[in-house]
């Protein structure tokens, strides 16, 4: 794709956000976060010369090689990825502007030792397996208000902006609204929450009707 085709192909898929979002509320604003897993740091300027300038990678050596390949660029970087604990101290180094996969309340007291320790502040979102499945990460729904509570109170060092979540892995479209639904009733009942990440290319559209204010998109932004 040339630019001016890859531009157009990028407004489609903004346009397609932007109906989904004004049939929330016209007030309901929605961050479009570009997962670059699978794309090079040239395809990632590409993108950001277009207006794009967060970006969200799920392993930790992938998102130090591309934000010190692009460090000219007053890029904003996001890891989504499940965080083993012996790779935290990898991932601080990076310090990247949000965490949105901070699955367990494990992890948490785990992280919470190593930013004291550094005297750093991480900002994080708490992921809520919402479909229960066994393939993925995250507390489930029914404990999620309480863990939620107790990582405010015991781990000053983490800054909890809100949730995350994954659609239900199926085609039937109601389970994965059920799966948002889930997520976002957990949001807002959290005081102070911000963010309710959910919804990736195949489901933004159904993720920010049920409230997400945050997607992830990544095949669907990086088209070649």
């Amino acid at each position: 794709m040339d630019t001016i085709e890859y531009k157009l192909h990028v407004d489609d898929v903004i346009r397609r956000v932007e109906a989904a979002r004004l049939k929330v509320s016209e007030h309901h604003i929605v961050k479009i976060v570009a997962v670059s897993k699978y794309s090079t740091a040239q395809e990632i300027e590409k993108l950001y010369n277009i207006g794009q300038r967060a970006f969200g990678e799920n392993k930790v050596q992938d998102l130090r090689q591309k934000t010190q390949e692009l460090q000219e660029l007053p890029l904003e970087w996001h890891f989504i990825g499940h965080l083993q604990k012996n790779k935290i101290n990898n991932l601080l180094d990076i310090r990247p502007s949000l965490f949105q996969g901070l699955d367990s309340l494990e992890l948490a007291q785990e992280l919470q030792k190593k930013l004291h320790v550094r005297d750093m502040k991480l900002s994080c979102l708490l992921q809520i397996n919402s479909a229960k499945e066994d393939s993925k990460h995250g507390v489930m729904p029914e404990d999620a208000l309480s863990i939620y509570k107790q990582i405010q109170q015991e781990c000053p060092n983490i800054v909890l902006k809100g949730v995350m979540s994954i659609g239900a892995h199926t085609e039937d479209k109601e389970r994965i609204r059920e799966s948002f639904e889930t997520t976002h009733h957990i949001y807002t009942q959290l005081e102070g929450a911000m963010i309710c990440s959910m919804g990736m290319s195949n489901d933004f559209e159904l993720a920010i009707e049920c409230g997400a204010n945050m997607v992830r998109l990544g095949s669907i932004l990086f088209k070649h």
